[in-house]
Formats: C-alpha cells, structure tokens, sequence
C-alpha cells in the first residue's frame, strides 16, 4: 500500500485563538518583544490587507495602519494549543505529529476510505476547523515534504504517482530551505523546483550544500522521512460510576479508597508520585463539587492520602446523591520505588511529611515554613524561612563556630547595674521585667557588620557578645556596642 501524508497548516493560528472569544472588526495583530522593540507576531486578514507583516516594528505598523487593534502574544499558550489541535486530528490518522510552530503532519494510509475518499477527508476536516474558528490549508500527497510544500501553496491533492509533475511549478523555498539557500538559488535562476530536476545531485550539494539535497528526495519520496509523533503524557485519571446515588462520607471514602489504589498503581508503573490530587464527584442533577488537595513531597500510598480528602468530603453537599466519582492528579513529579522496611528514620520522614501535607491542606503551603541556613555571620540573616514543601531540609544546619541560640528575636533592652567594666559582662541585669544575676559568662564575640548592606539596626557599629547562664534559670545571648556608650541588648535565648 503505497504512503499518503496529510499536512495542514495553520498560518494565522495565534490571532485566530486570541479571537475565537474575543473577536475584532478590522485590522488585528498580535505583539512579542524580540531584539529591544516591540514586533508584529501575528495578524489577521484585514492586516495583512493593508499591508502589514510578521516581524515589522509596532511603530510602523501604526503608522502604516493606524486603527491596529493588538494585543500581547502569548508563545507557550500557542504551543498548548498546537498540541492540542494534534490530539485532536488523531480522528483522521493514527500517527499525528507537530510540525513546526504552525503545523501538524498526519500518516493518513489506508484511512481516506473511511471518510468517502481523500477528497471527503480534507472537506470534513476543514468544515470542523472552521466551525473551531480556525483558518488552514491542507494537502495529501506520496511523501510529507511535497504535502508540506503543497499545503503552504494552495493545498490540494497530489495523486499517487505524480509527485514531479505537481511540485515542478512550486517555488524553491517550499522544499523547506533556509531563506539564504533559496536567495542563492533564486539568484542563479533556478526558481522553481522543476529547475532543479533535471541538475546533477552532486554538483547541487557541493554549490548549495547537503540539505538542499536531502529535502528534495524527501519531496520525492528517495529518503524516506516517517511521521514520529512525541511521546504522550500519561494522563493520571480514574474514575467510577455508582449503580445507585450515595450520599453518606463513609461511602465516598469507600469509593475514594478504590479509585487510589487504582491510580497509585498507575503512578507506581511510571515511577512517578503526585504532589496534587483532585477529587470530583459528579451529582445526580449533574452538578458537580470537587475537593482537591496538595502533599508535601510525591506520594504514592493510598493509606496515607485518603485521611486528607476526609476534611473536604465532609463538606461537600451531595444534593439528591452523588452517582460517579472521578480522581485525577493534576501535578506529579519523578519518584523511585522504595524499598520496603525502611527502618525508623523513613517512618518519621513519612510522618514528617504526612503532618506538613494535613497543615498544608488548612493553613496553605506557603504558609508551613522551615528554617535553612544563610551565609551571613550577622544573627538576624543566618537563616531563612522557605516553604516546607517546596524545599528540602538542610545537612549539617549548624554554622562553624560559637553555638547560637535556639531561638533569635529582635534586640530587647537590658537595664545593667551596676556597669560593668570593658571587655567583662554584667553581674546583675533586668530584662521582661525580671532581674537577673550572671552565674557564668562566655565571651565576648565580637561580630562586625556587613558593609556591603546597609542594615539600620547596625549603624552603631560592632557588637561583643556574651552567652550569660543566670541563677535564676534563663541562659541568654547578651551583646553591647562598645563604641555607643555600653548599652546592652538581649537577642536569644539558649535551650
């Protein structure tokens, strides 16, 4: 069975999905900022009609065309879509692949007689393209490069066998060229691609280089060129349908606990473990309630993520019954199998993370923070506090050096009595309204400010510190600034 391609060409896709919902009489064009300016990336009909092309300035647009209607481009909306519209066109073929930004390319064999022939194919994929408020051209031919070049100019058919006699008349640049190969043979008088039929392959390649070559046989079917599809996505999805409407929790947590272990097992086949889960659950009015949730590292156990749907189940309002359930993950992220008996150091990682998943889900992730270290000998920016989720904890987090305390604040005020001499720490102190006696002291450390920062609370200069163990029980992080007088400061408190 001889090979039938099928490309379609999408020549004004992004302005076309930008005004599927949000239409525009006249001139439309959207914009991309490239070299320093703002440039035209896409434009409609009535743009191009007066006169406007991809890639010309903004500023010379409106002055060509001054009631241009734009808008910002969005490139990897224009991908989505792309990859989209190729899911799609698997109704006309069972292998579809993307072809460039603005194209797909489709291994129609052995399919057309299911639509009435090839002629009936590309009328119905064009009537469904239509209605999708999309504009394209389409072409069938032996090979994908003359189908690419026919699409590009015109569109059409090219019947088996008369590959040659059909891509003569095209122009050069729709054998895929570089634009500085089809100047160079535009130049030399070989405009259209019959001119290079007849020329020996060999003098073609040494003069203008190998791909001009190479594209031509694939234009006329020499080399071969298979459509080869990206890889899908798996889809992390399951879902069920009751016999009978529920309503009660204990039931949606029973049909919940059959749904992850189906899709637990579907994460376990692709080493993978999501981060978020989402549970839909459809209504008998067909109205539908969803509760969706965040972990606070890949998971794939069913035990330990069917606790944290209880809270939102719980509130969901079934109406007249609740008659199918649907679990997908949203967002998954690599996980390795694990070994099993992981000893007591993977059980409290395992429940580490079960506690910052429940206060995740009723706090907000971005609001479960742990401490990681700083690379500042200044107290106040040895740490910092990121989101527990998002970061892992840190090895080794002490600093080298003099212990600090377990817990930092701000400098609070000591009244000092009597004052103690230079370079000693003080013997009685009052602080919160306690007073003090020092019955040992460490120090002083003296800690100089960052003077690439200008930090207010630093002004005063240096500080010396002191670890102060007191009778009374509190063992304190002290300091004074030496250069301002003595005055002291209480900054943390050792365990």
């Amino acid at each position: 069975m001889a090979r039938r391609r099928l490309s379609i060409w999408f020549p004004r896709l992004a302005s076309d999905l930008s005004l599927r919902h949000r239409p525009v009489e006249g001139p439309f064009a959207l914009t991309l900022r490239q070299r320093g300016a703002e440039r035209l990336r896409c434009l409609n009909r009535a743009a191009a009609a007066r006169g406007l092309t991809p890639g010309m300035g903004l500023a010379n647009a409106r002055a060509l065309c001054p009631d241009l209607v734009t808008r910002p481009a969005d490139p990897e909306h224009e991908t989505r879509a792309l990859a989209g519209l190729c899911r799609w066109a698997g109704r006309y073929a069972p292998l579809v692949a993307v072809d460039g930004a603005d194209g797909l390319m489709a291994d129609v064999t052995g399919v057309a007689h299911l639509f009435g022939g090839e002629e009936e194919l590309r009328a119905d994929l064009h009537a469904r393209l239509e209605q999708a408020g999309l504009e394209a051209q389409s072409a069938l031919a032996g090979t994908g490069g003359a189908a690419w070049a026919l699409a590009r100019h015109g569109g059409g058919i090219i019947p088996k066998g008369g590959l040659s006699a059909h891509l003569g008349s095209l122009p050069v640049a729709a054998l895929r060229l570089d634009p500085a190969t089809a100047a160079s043979l535009t130049r030399v008088g070989l405009a259209r691609i019959a001119d290079l039929l007849a020329l020996p392959r060999a003098a073609l390649a040494h003069r203008f280089g190998p791909a001009l070559v190479r594209r031509l046989d694939q234009a006329l079917g020499v080399e071969p060129e298979p459509v080869s599809p990206a890889p899908e996505t798996p889809h992390f999805g399951v879902r069920m349908t009751l016999p009978e409407p529920i309503g009660r929790q204990e039931d949606v947590m029973t049909g919940l606990a059959r749904l992850l272990d189906r899709l637990c097992a579907m994460l376990a086949l692709h080493h993978s473990g999501a981060r978020r889960l989402r549970l839909e659950l459809r209504r008998v009015d067909r109205g539908t309630a969803g509760v969706e949730i965040g972990l606070a590292r890949p998971m794939r156990d069913p035990s330990r993520i069917a606790p944290l749907f209880r809270r939102g189940v719980d509130e969901v309002d079934a109406g007249f019954g609740i008659d199918a359930l649907r679990l997908t993950a949203p967002v998954v992220e690599p996980l390795a199998p694990e070994q099993l008996g992981g000893g007591p150091m993977a059980e409290s990682g395992d429940a580490l993370a079960d506690l910052m998943s429940s206060l995740g889900n009723r706090l907000g992730f971005d609001r479960v923070l742990r401490p990681l270290p700083a690379d500042s000998r200044i107290p106040e920016r040895s740490f910092l506090l990121a989101p527990a989720a998002r970061s892992e904890p840190a090895a080794g987090f002490a600093q080298p050096g003099p212990p600090r305390p377990i817990v930092i604040f701000a400098p609070e005020p000591a009244e000092v009595s009597p004052p103690p001499g230079p370079g000693r720490p003080p013997a009685r102190f009052r602080w919160r309204r306690m007073n003090l006696t020092t019955h040992r002291a460490t120090g002083p450390e003296r800690i100089a400010p960052e003077w690439w920062i200008d930090d207010p609370a630093w002004r005063t200069g240096i500080r010396d510190y002191w670890r102060i163990e007191t009778r009374e029980g509190p063992r304190l992080w002290l300091f004074t600034t030496p250069q301002s007088g003595g005055a002291w400061h209480v900054q943390g408190e050792f365990a």
